[in-house]
């Protein structure tokens, strides 16, 4: 199949997952689970012929992608543009906190216009992501590329190639260490896999 196959690949596990919106907080590594899952990932690809391994900034993106990396004799290229939602106000709001906000329950109803406080909108942060995968398809027309990212970015990228609005992007579910295949070309995109768990 011609085209451009990326691996979307959501970082694995961290402390505060579940508990905290970490968002852009720097300072947060993988878990001892986050680590393993990283690993397994690495594994799972090994039979693959990968050309690039892209990843957000942060640290738990870098940690996931630094085992594929070394697997394949790469360095990890950081790409701001799959970087995590910037969340603004809410940034480091315990979970259990943000429920009880009209504002965080409007944005995860209307995910395409509800506002986040001090943040980016999910069509800017789709907008940016897009515009990253459409410059890795043209850098490596017929390559493949592991993307490692955040769950929502992951989301709105798949929500593109699917047609699935934004608001109906929580139908996706992409758990941490997830891996999602997609192949991109000049006249179409196929998805061959959402949510593979690690190792898979």
């Amino acid at each position: 199949m011609s085209g451009t196959a990326f691996h979307l690949i959501r970082h694995g596990d961290y402390p505060l997952l579940g508990r905290v919106l970490a968002g852009r907080m720097r300072g947060h590594s993988l878990s001892a689970l986050g680590l393993e899952q990283a690993a397994r990932i690495a594994t799972a690809l090994a039979g693959r012929h990968l050309a690039a391994v892209v990843s957000g900034p942060l640290e738990r993106a870098q940690e996931t992608a630094a085992p594929l990396a070394q697997r394949f004799g790469l360095t990890v290229v950081t790409e701001p543009d799959f970087n995590e939602i910037d969340f603004g106000q809410w940034t480091g709001m315990e979970f259990e906190a943000l429920h009880a906000l009209p504002q965080w329950r409007a944005f995860n109803s209307f995910r395409s216009t509800a506002p986040i406080p001090g943040g980016e909108t999910m069509l800017q942060a789709q907008a940016r992501a897009m515009a990253a995968v459409t410059r890795l398809r043209t850098r490596f027309p017929d390559g493949e590329v592991a993307v490692i990212s955040h769950g929502d970015v992951i989301k709105a990228v798949l929500a593109h190639f699917l047609a699935v609005p934004l608001d109906l992007f929580a139908r996706i579910e992409i758990a941490p260490g997830s891996r999602s295949e997609i192949v991109v070309s000049d006249s179409d995109a196929r998805i061959l896999g959402v949510n593979l768990p690690p190792g898979v």
